[in-house]
């Protein structure tokens, strides 16, 4: 079976420092769900098996039981040239992410030609009671429309999100701190009105303070805004 055969090849690649590495990174993953596989070599077995015959077995393996095949799945979905297609395997898999770094690989690069139709998955995603659900569909916003396609309703939405979850709060400041740096005169509102969860407020702030894409006066002002 491919499953076998992947888990086999992900095996061969193990890298048990690596491991150790990858496991303080993604805490909420038992360290057993681990096999310790680089990235660049993940995306390079994903090259390799997208158009095997058999990957539709794999894709449908839901859930994986190993961190690494998680992040396979999220690079052949990211390669994924039809759009409909691709959105038909971003919904199978998102229920079952159980982490950042895995929600954060998969960019599926079909979606920057279909912006528009994409908005409409955003606004569901964006509602889902599932942590990482809400993160994919913050980061889409943020990888797509903080350019020519910005508007300040997407800005907005984001705002209106409200959680206890520590990687979706942390997605919410890494959202804003990136659009300080594209739309500055735009966004900085969302902080002097204080629109923001204290936590997240702050730390858009640090994270804006951190970017070389802000200027030093715009920092200055920036650690103003600090609440206390």
């Amino acid at each position: 079976m491919i499953v076998n055969d992947i888990q086999h090849t992900l095996f061969e690649l193990e890298d048990k420092n690596y491991k150790d590495f990858q496991s303080k990174l993604i805490p909420n993953v038992e360290k057993s769900c681990v096999i310790g596989v680089k990235t660049p070599d993940l995306r390079k077995l994903s090259k390799s098996i997208k158009s095997n015959e058999d990957i539709e077995i794999f894709l449908n393996s839901l859930p994986h039981r190993f961190f690494e095949e998680n992040q396979l799945h999220a690079f052949i979905i990211s390669d994924i040239r039809d759009f409909d297609l691709c959105i038909q395997k971003v919904n199978e898999f998102l229920p079952f992410i159980d982490n950042w770094a895995t929600t954060d690989q998969m960019s599926p690069s079909v979606f920057k030609r279909h912006k528009k139709e994409l908005l409409k998955h955003i606004n569901i995603w964006i509602k889902s009671n599932r942590c990482y659900t809400v993160r994919f569909a913050i980061e889409m916003l943020m990888k797509h429309y903080l350019d020519e396609d910005f508007d300040l309703n997407y800005v907005r939405m984001v705002s209106k999100v409200k959680s206890d979850e520590y990687y979706v709060n942390m997605m919410i400041a890494w959202y804003y701190a990136t659009a300080l740096a594209k739309q500055y005169d735009e966004v900085l509102p969302f902080l002097t009105n204080k629109c923001l969860d204290k936590w997240v407020h702050n730390k858009t702030i640090q994270k804006a303070i951190e970017s070389n894409r802000i200027s030093a006066n715009q920092k200055t002002f920036l650690r103003t805004l600090k609440i206390k």
